[in-house]
């Protein structure tokens, strides 16, 4: 079979910190995966000064700040920052990557020219920015989180009207809980999502541990996601959901071993 895609979100676990990212890329060329993915956005375009933070965001940060714009400003990566982690992971053979969350983020990360394009699953039903990535005839990953069959459906459409054929999309079956109980994974939706859609499927993982997207892998999954940090008790409102750097090794040689058992 063709080798599963691994993407070691780093995300926001740099804490805001180039050497912290830095770190997280180190961790990530050790493992053996494919990509490390970040995140770029400006403060300003995603989230209003008055927004409050999510649940999980409260419940993983010990903050008497309730402010969602305080807290994603503090994690922004400068565009110095991106060029920066750009060479250190081609001196570290791992490929760069990540997901933009704003129309702007997107102008500024086509000049990375990273071949495909993350949209994440808030912006799944953003119709302006699916446009805006699909003029770039690039493969897509879009995630679906919270999502319903009918945003999904719509969202396929739009790509494919501007510009993006739908054997160049994989789409993820993705549960948005921080990190995910194991029985609200409900993994055969995965299945449910190719057989509908007729698209590559794989799979964006929150759940504590390896054992699910290992057995997404066997189900089919082409594209694998998953959070990892350094430390999974640094302050932070991802960290708790994420692999620590043995795990992580351990996941992708699990999925190694799945790809070669599958025959």
């Amino acid at each position: 079979m063709d080798k599963t895609i691994i993407i070691a979100e780093a995300g926001i676990n740099h804490n805001g910190s180039l050497d912290l990212a830095r770190q997280l890329i180190d961790v990530a060329a050790e493992a053996g995966v494919d990509y490390v993915k970040f995140q770029t956005f400006k403060s300003e375009n995603l989230v209003s000064k008055s927004a409050k933070k999510a649940t999980y965001q409260k419940r993983n940060l010990q903050s008497s700040d309730d402010s969602q714009f305080t807290m994603l400003k503090k994690l922004e990566l400068s565009p110095e920052d991106h060029y920066e982690l750009f060479h250190y992971c081609s001196g570290k053979a791992v490929k760069f990557f990540s997901t933009a969350f704003d129309l702007e983020s997107i102008d500024f990360l086509s000049s990375f020219n990273s071949g495909m394009w993350k949209v994440p699953s808030g912006e799944i039903t953003n119709y302006p920015y699916l446009k805006k990535i699909a003029q770039f005839h690039e493969p897509v990953i879009l995630s679906t989180g919270m999502s319903t069959m009918e945003d999904v459906s719509q969202a396929l459409s739009v790509l494919a009207d501007f510009g993006v054929s739908k054997h160049q999309i994989t789409v993820l079956h993705c549960n948005t809980e921080y990190p995910t109980p194991m029985e609200d994974v409900n993994l055969r939706a995965m299945i449910t999502l190719q057989k509908k859609f007729e698209v590559q499927v794989g799979y964006s993982d929150h759940t504590p541990g390896i054992e699910v997207p290992i057995a997404a892998v066997a189900l089919g999954a082409r594209i694998i996601e998953k959070h990892f940090t350094l430390n999974r008790y640094m302050e932070g409102p991802d960290h708790k959901a994420s692999l620590e750097p043995a795990e992580l090794r351990a996941m992708v040689k699990a999925i190694r071993n799945i790809e070669k058992a599958l025959g």
